[in-house]
C-alpha cells in the first residue's frame, strides 16, 4: 500500500518528474467545508476526506462489495462503510473486518492551498504484495481476498503452478491430512493447459478457496521424521503394507517419509502406495485412491522437491479406510473378494508367461465384456486378454472406459444420488490407470499390485450394473438422428450452456455434445465448455473429478466413438448438477470487477 503523505505548505513538497502523475482535486477549503469529494476522470473514483486537520485519499469504492464509500461515516480516523459496515483505518487503508479486505490508499500533496491527489496505484513488488494477500486469504478464509489475490497474481505474470504451489503447500502444512480442496485443486491444475484466460482465473479460485475452506479451523499437519536407517526399497513397500493393514498411522507415515528420504523414485513411490492400498477393496468407495493418485499429481505439478511435505498426507486416510470386503454386497450372494484372490494368483502367473507380448488393442471389446452380469466371465474376459498380450495399462484402460459408459447409460429412473455411485467407480478406476502408467514395468512383481487392482475395479463395476436398467440410449447410435439440433458449433455449444442453465437437462446436454462431435467440431473447445459450464457452479469435488477424469480418458482414447462416449458421460453427469446457486461465481466476478477499477454501484446511487 503507499503512504499518505500530507505536506503543511507548498515549500514542502518535492517537484520531481512523479508530479506528472498528480492530478488538482479541489481546494482545500472546499474539502473543509464539504468534507469529502470525490475526484473522477480516467482513472478510478478516488475519495477524498478531511479529517481532524489532515487530508487523506482513498479508492471510493468499498473493496468488500464496491459500494460508494463517500457515504459512510467517518468518526475517530475510521471510515465505516454504509452498506456492510466495514470498517477501515483512514490513514492506511486497512480494515478492520478482515472479510472487507484493505482499500487502496494515494498519496495526497498540498500545493498553495490546492490538493493535488496521485491517480495511479502500484506496488514496487506486485507478485510479491500478491503472494502476500493470497497467504492472507488462506490463512482467514476470506473468499473475496483469495479472488482478488489470483487476479493480482496472474496480472503480474506470476506463473500458473507457482499459483497452485503456493495453495497446495497451505493446504498440506494447514489440515492433517489430504483434503477435497486439493483434490479440486490438483484437478483444476491438470486442466489449466487447455484453458482461456476467464477460466484459468476462474479454476484457481475455486481451488484455492476449497483449500482455504478445507483449513479454517483445522489444526496444522504436525512434523513427523523419517527413520534414521535407509532399508530396500523391498523392505519398506512390506513395512508400509503391514503398518496400513493394522491401522498404525504413525508406523506407515514413518516408513513412506523414510522411503522419501532416500530419493525413491516416483514410480516406486507409487508402486509402495498402491500394494498398500490394495489391500483393502475399493477403499471407502474408491476416494482413498483418486486422493493418493491425485497426491503425486499435485507434485508433478509443484515439484518433487516438496514429496516429504505433500505425500504423507494421504496416509491417514489410506490407513483408516474401509475396504469393500467388510461390506455385505462383496460378499453375497457371491464372495466377490475370494473370486478376486482366485483370480490374482492365475493373472499373475499369465502374466508372468505372456512377459515380452506388444500389440494388443483389443480395449473396447475388453470393456464390453467387463460390463456383463456374471463375475466370473469378467475373469474370464480379463485373462483371454492377458494371453493375447494385454499390459495392466490396458486392463486399466478398457476398465476406465467401461465405468464412463456406466455414467453415460445411466438410467434417469435411478435415484438421484446413484449418479455417485457411478461417479465413484469411474474416478477410481481412471486413478488406477493413471497409477499404473506412472509405475510402468519396472517392478513388475509378475503384476500382482496391478492384478489385484484391476480385479477390485472389475468388481466395483460389477456392483453397479443396476444403474443401466434400463441403460440410457447414447445419443447418436443405432441410427438416431440428430437434426433438429443446431449444425455451427458455437451455436452447438451456446445452447450447451444454456441447458446447464434448468434442471433436468440430462438428456438434452447429452444430445448436444454428441451433436458437436459427430460433426467434427472441435473436441478442445467443447471441453472448455463443459469447464466453463462447471466453473461457474457452486459445485461438489464429484463435479471436478469427473470433469478432469473424463479429459484425461478422452485424450487417451481421441476422437473416436469410445473418445465421444466419454464426454457424453461427463456432460450428463454435470447436467445432473446444474445449475446451483452460483454464489462463489458472484465473488469471483466482484473481485475482478474491483481489480479492474470498476463502478459497482455507479447506477444504484439513488435507490441505495
Amino acid at each position: 500500500m503507499f503512504s499518505a503523505y500530507n505536506a503543511l505548505t507548498a515549500r514542502e513538497c518535492r517537484m520531481d518528474a512523479a508530479t506528472s502523475e498528480f492530478v488538482r482535486a479541489g481546494s482545500l477549503e472546499e474539502l473543509k467545508a464539504k468534507g469529502r469529494l470525490v475526484l473522477h476522470g480516467s482513472h478510478r473514483p478516488i475519495l477524498l476526506v478531511y479529517d481532524r486537520g489532515r487530508v487523506f485519499a482513498l479508492d471510493n469504492r468499498c473493496p468488500h462489495m464496491g459500494f460508494p464509500l463517500e457515504r459512510g461515516s467517518v468518526e475517530d480516523g475510521i471510515l465505516t462503510c454504509h452498506w456492510h459496515h466495514a470498517r477501515f483505518d483512514l490513514e492506511s487503508g486497512s480494515t478492520f473486518d478482515l472479510w472487507a479486505d484493505d482499500v487502496p490508499i494515494f498519496p495526497v500533496e498540498l500545493r498553495n492551498g490546492e490538493v493535488w491527489v496521485k491517480t495511479t496505484l502500484g506496488h514496487a513488488d506486485p507478485a510479491t504484495h500478491w503472494r502476500q494477500r493470497l497467504a492472507d486469504g488462506l490463512a482467514h478464509d476470506l473468499g473475496l481476498v483469495i479472488a482478488k489475490a489470483v487476479v493480482g497474481q496472474l496480472a503480474a505474470d506470476v506463473p500458473r503452478d507457482d499459483i497452485v504451489r503456493q495453495v497446495a503447500l497451505f493446504g498440506a502444512l494447514n489440515r492433517d491430512g489430504w483434503s477435497v480442496g486439493l483434490t479440486i485443486l490438483t484437478a483444476l491444475a491438470n486442466l489449466l493447459p487447455i484453458l482461456p484466460e476467464e477460466e484459468t482465473y476462474l479454476a484457481l479460485f475455486h481451488g484455492a478457496r476449497r483449500v482455504a475452506a478445507d483449513c479454517d479451523g483445522e489444526a496444522p499437519r504436525r512434523e513427523r521424521a523419517p527413520l534414521e536407517s535407509r532399508p530396500d526399497p523391498a523392505a519398506l513397500k512390506r513395512w508400509l503394507r503391514r503398518w496400513t493393514t493394522v491401522r498404525h498411522r504413525e508406523a506407515a507415515e514413518r516408513t513412506l517419509l523414510t522411503a522419501i528420504a532416500a530419493d525413491l523414485s516416483s514410480d516406486v513411490l507409487a508402486d509402495a502406495l498402491l500394494a498398500a492400498e490394495t489391500d483393502r477393496a475399493f477403499a471407502d468407495t474408491g476416494h482413498s485412491l483418486d486422493f493418493i493418485n491425485k497426491a503425486f499429481e499435485c507434485l508433478d505439478l509443484i515439484g518433487w522437491k516438496h514429496a516429504r511435505t505433500v505425500l504423507p498426507t494421504v496416509v491417514g486416510q489410506m490407513v483408516a479406510a474401509r475396504g469393500a470386503e467388510e461390506s455385505t454386497v462383496w460378499r453375497q450372494p457371491v464372495d466377490l473378494v475370494a473370486l478376486c484372490d482366485e483370480a490374482a494368483s492365475q493373472l499373475s502367473r499369465l502374466f508372468a508367461a505372456s512377459r515380452g507380448a506388444r500389440g494388443w488393442s483389443g480395449h473396447a471389446a475388453l470393456a464390453r465384456e467387463l460390463l456383463g452380469d456374471d463375475p466370473v466371465r469378467i475373469f474370464d474376459g480379463l485373462k483371454a486378454a492377458v494371453r493375447a498380450g494385454a499390459a495392466p495399462t490396458d486392463l486399466s484402460r478398457s476398465l476406465a472406459y467401461a465405468a464412463a459408459l456406466r455414467v453415460a447409460r445411466f438410467g434417469n429412473a435411478n435415484e438421484h444420488a446413484d449418479w455417485e455411485t457411478a461417479h465413484h467407480v469411474f474416478t477410481h478406476v481412471n486413478a488406477l490407470h493413471q497409477m499404473l502408467k506412472r509405475i510402468g514395468t519396472a517392478r513388475t512383481d509378475e503384476h500382482v499390485t496391478a492384478v489385484r487392482a484391476v480385479l477390485h475395479g472389475a468388481m466395483s463395476l460389477y456392483l453397479t450394473r443396476y444403474l443401466n436398467v434400463p441403460p440410457a440410449r447414447i445419443p447418436g447410435e443405432h441410427g438416431e438422428q440428430l437434426d433438429d439440433l443446431p449444425t455451427d458449433a458455437e451455436t452447438i455449444r451456446a445452447a450447451l450452456l444454456d441447458a446447464f442453465d434448468r434442471q433436468r437437462q440430462v438428456d438434452v446436454a447429452a444430445r448436444l455434445v454428441a451433436r458437436h462431435l459427430t460433426l467434427g467440431h472441435s473436441p478442445q473447445s467443447l471441453i472448455v465448455t463443459l469447464a466453463r459450464a462447471l466453473l461457474r457452479e457452486d459445485a461438489g469435488v464429484h463435479a471436478y473429478q469427473i470433469l478432469e477424469a473424463g479429459v484425461r480418458q478422452f485424450t487417451v482414447w481421441g476422437y473416436t466413438d469410445e473418445g465421444r462416449h466419454i464426454l457424453i458421460a461427463v456432460a450428463r453427469y454435470l447436467a445432473a448438477h446444474s445449475p446451483t446457486e452460483r454464489a462463489a461465481l458472484q465473488t469471483a466476478d466482484i473481485a475482478r470487477r474491483l481489480m479492474r477499477g470498476g463502478e459497482l454501484h455507479q447506477d444504484e446511487g439513488a435507490s441505495a
